[in-house]
């Protein structure tokens, strides 16, 4: 009897392993559950904060961790990994995503819609749009008696040397903006006559970040800047003496956009991903258009003052090639 109950129990034993055996061999594998989606941002604090805002309202705390770092930093890991980058979710300048895709093919089509006023590509959404313009502190113009300039080019003139301050374009891409609109204008040959002279005025005020120059023209260290339009608008409104010029050369936009990284080995966080990145266009863009006064999407409004006076379009897609052949093209302008 004894013999015949412990044959029994190892029948039933191994009946049970070699169930689970071909249930791991020949059985659908169950699907993992979501992990932390991971975002990859080189937005700024209160770009991150408005995201974190709209994800945590909408009932994602706690089910994502967010890590910023610098546009090269991010736009290197993106050309360099691909969809093998950590990342399930990106934020970045959309002509780095637009790179990133065409040499890696690594994100996702979103399953969202996306209205905007100009066409996209399918696989980002735009969240923020950066504008440039040219301002002064009307203290210091005064004070040196310097006329208000009305383009890029009056910023060649001799009477503003050493009062002018721009970003490097080697270091910022709020650069890219005066550049585009000198080289949109006035076409290479004169284009690098123009820029070596404005940087000849600066003398030590070439900045190596995009905030560089808006600093010292409040300080009263120089007179006039190149920077982003809104913060010499916002100075102007809280009472500084500052004011702002739209250049006759032209407003351009930078998007920041967000993108869904491909991870076929991760279909459940891939979607919690795509649900994320739908929150944060359509949650966070509100705060963040406050932020940045660009219009963007169908039906939204900005105030008069965050206008724009003389918006173009631009006259090629911007990639991080063309990135870099007009830093090399604005260096050899500014030898």
């Amino acid at each position: 009897m004894k013999k015949t109950r412990i044959k029994a129990v190892v029948a039933a034993a191994l009946a049970v392993l070699l169930a689970i055996v071909f249930a791991g061999c020949g059985g659908a594998p169950a699907e993992k559950a979501a992990q932390k989606v991971v975002v990859y941002t080189n937005a700024d604090k209160e770009a991150v904060d408005a995201m974190q805002n709209s994800l945590n309202g909408a009932g994602y705390e706690g089910k994502y961790i967010i890590q910023t770092m610098g546009t090269s930093e991010l736009g290197g890991k993106l050309l360099a990994e691909g969809s093998k980058i950590e990342a399930n979710i990106i934020t970045m300048s959309s002509y780095f995503i637009d790179s990133a895709q065409q040499k890696n093919n690594m994100f996702e089509k979103l399953t969202f819609p996306v209205k905007t006023i100009s066409k996209t590509a399918d696989f980002y959404a735009p969240i923020l749009g950066n504008t440039g313009a040219v301002f002064v502190n009307t203290e210091v113009m005064k004070a040196k008696n310097l006329p208000m300039p009305k383009s890029f080019k009056d910023l060649t003139d001799g009477k503003y040397a050493g009062f002018v301050s721009i970003p490097n374009i080697m270091n910022s891409s709020t650069a890219w903006l005066l550049t585009l609109g000198v080289l949109n204008q006035y076409g290479p040959d004169e284009s690098k006559e123009i820029l070596g002279k404005i940087v000849k005025n600066c003398g030590p005020h070439v900045e190596r970040s995009g905030s560089g120059p808006i600093k010292k023209v409040r300080a009263g260290e120089v007179a006039v800047g190149f920077g982003l339009r809104h913060q010499a608008v916002g100075d102007k409104l809280s009472g500084k003496p500052m004011d702002f010029v739209d250049p006759l050369e032209g407003n351009y936009n930078l998007i920041e956009a967000v993108a869904v990284v491909k991870k076929p080995d991760q279909p459940a966080t891939v979607k919690l991903a795509m649900e994320m990145a739908k929150v944060i266009v359509e949650k966070a863009r509100p705060e963040l258009l406050k932020l940045y006064p660009v219009a963007l999407y169908e039906g939204e409004k900005v105030d008069d003052a965050n206008k724009v006076g003389n918006p173009k379009e631009l006259k090629e897609p911007l990639t991080v090639e063309l990135l870099t052949k007009h830093q090399e093209f604005f260096k050899a302008a500014t030898q």
